[in-house]
């Protein structure tokens, strides 16, 4: 048992596998299309991106001043690094499924310029609020990590400099997740 759980990549292969035949089995009341995977996928890289963002906001940043400087390097060599891999690509892969979703049902082009039916226009304010805040993990908040956490060489300036503005950046994107998810949950729930 400790040797299955201990495999991260085996846990995830078996979690699939049980996904597929979840879907296997209930395929009569609930049809495997390109759009159940697309939201399957969407929801699944969702959780992951924002549940990062809920950790560093949460947990990480708030925690960082009161660890000893000694103990730092464990988080900022090993920890970190690996949070925003999986931060900025789940970022990326939820994008990307989202408008996988509309471009299958048909609905993108409306609900990127406000001008469809419906809840269409409120998952263009979700969708569009997801593009600012994706744009914000790769163009503000990783770059300035990648000083910050020693990946790419920057002074100490540099690194105090940019420091503020990730910080800027991720509460922005904490707050606009909350809009975000209201639009995300209740467009798709008419």
């Amino acid at each position: 048992m400790a040797k299955f759980f201990g495999n991260l990549h085996l846990v995830l292969v078996v979690g699939l596998a049980a996904a597929i035949g979840v879907m296997i089995a209930f395929h009569a009341s609930a049809p495997v299309d390109g759009n159940s995977l697309f939201r399957w996928a969407h929801a699944f890289f969702g959780i992951l991106w924002i549940g990062l963002l809920y950790y560093l906001n949460f947990v990480q940043v708030p925690t960082m001043p009161k660890i000893p400087a000694e103990q730092k390097g464990a988080i900022t060599g090993h920890i970190a690094p690996k949070v925003f891999f999986f931060f900025r690509y789940g970022a990326l892969l939820t994008l990307i499924t989202g408008l996988g979703i509309s471009i299958v049902d048909g609905y993108g082009h409306e609900a990127l310029m406000f001008s469809g039916e419906g809840n269409v226009k409120l998952i263009g304010v979700g969708m569009w609020l997801a593009i600012i805040m994706a744009f914000n993990v790769w163009f503000i908040i990783w770059p300035a990590q990648k000083k910050i956490l020693g990946i790419v060489e920057a002074t100490a300036e540099e690194k105090a400099a940019v420091a503020p503005r990730a910080l800027y950046a991720s509460r922005t994107n904490l707050l606009l997740s909350l809009p975000m998810l209201y639009c995300m949950v209740s467009a798709n729930l008419g």
